[in-house]
């Protein structure tokens, strides 16, 4: 019963960071432009969040986890604009600019929090940062929840609202489907296409403090975010574009994931004594042998990555 506990604690933890982050990836690409900086954009989500909850701890639960949250998601779409002005406006190569991000990220992260341990009196080289994860976990019937549970699920529901039943969800999937079709009816598709990053930087600044805050009482963010944006890419593929689709493939990668943290309570996997970072590789395996097998069944939108030219038809 506690491995099962300790299995269902880290699996919903995985995988609603995963869905959340998909989630912006998919915002971004039915608009027509390719987020590969996702995992910056967690980095900056995370931090802007660690060091708001340090801020707010003094400010009540209530007060101290919304503002973490939003501090995050308003971050994560502060960073996902730079992305959005060089892939719309300067028309840049989407996927240079969203590598050249994700290490830029972890860069602007390192310097964040060793400026905060310099103010705070601890170790100004640092890049480790200490916090209280109180008010975002609870034991509820002997599991683990944090509160992104809920508020996945929630986002989850507005993100198939948003892209299905809205007339802004519609015009999205037009800008990344046939963007010249869409400007033809009067639709400003530079406009939407800012709308899908932004929207992507909010869900993936939250998915990363989601990842950070409820599993660990400190992060060191030289280590960035692991690789969980570039899963999430695959999470988003995996998931066809579509809300729930990624919902039940972020579950699907998250039981892989849980593997690293919950093999030394499994006797059989105790006793393989298999090294931590071979389970830690396992999601990123799987990825790989799901995308291989299912990639051609998979149909991107058709507009992703092309820069729009109003002057072509």
């Amino acid at each position: 019963m506690e491995i099962l506990a300790l299995f269902i604690k880290f699996a919903l933890l995985y995988g609603i960071v995963l869905m959340l982050v998909a989630l912006g990836g998919m915002f971004s690409e039915r608009s027509g432009i390719i987020n590969i900086a996702l995992e910056g954009i967690m980095v900056i989500g995370a931090m802007a969040g660690v060091v708001a909850s340090i801020d707010l701890a003094g400010a009540g639960l209530f007060v101290k986890v919304a503002g973490s949250i939003l501090a995050a998601g308003v971050a994560g779409m502060v960073y996902a604009f730079l992305l959005a002005f060089a892939s719309v406006s300067l028309k840049a190569d989407q996927t240079i600019g969203g590598t050249a991000l994700n290490i830029l990220a972890t860069a602007i992260a390192m310097v964040i929090a060793k400026r905060v341990n310099s103010s705070t009196g601890k170790i100004s080289d640092s890049a480790r940062l200490v916090y209280s994860y109180e008010g975002f976990v609870y034991n509820i019937g002997g599991v683990t929840v944090n509160i992104f549970f809920i508020v996945g699920i929630v986002l989850l529901v507005l993100s198939y609202v948003i892209l299905y039943k809205t007339r802004l969800g519609l015009r999205l999937r037009a800008c990344g489907e046939h963007p010249q079709a869409a400007d033809s009816l009067g639709i400003n598709v530079y406009k939407m296409r800012y709308i899908g990053v932004l929207i992507s930087g909010f869900l993936g600044g939250i998915g990363g403090l989601a990842y950070i805050l409820p599993a660990n009482p400190n992060w060191d963010f030289k280590y960035g975010i692991a690789g969980m944006g570039f899963l999430a890419l695959a999470v988003m593929i995996f998931g066809q574009w579509k809300p729930f689709k990624i919902f039940f493939a972020a579950m699907f990668f998250a039981v892989f994931k849980s593997l690293a943290d919950i093999a030394d309570s499994i006797p059989l996997l105790s006793s393989l004594r298999w090294p931590k970072e071979i389970y830690n590789m396992m999601p990123f395996i799987a990825s790989m042998i799901v995308l291989a097998l299912t990639s051609g069944k998979s149909r991107a939108p058709k507009a992703e990555g092309i820069p729009y030219d109003k002057g072509q038809r």
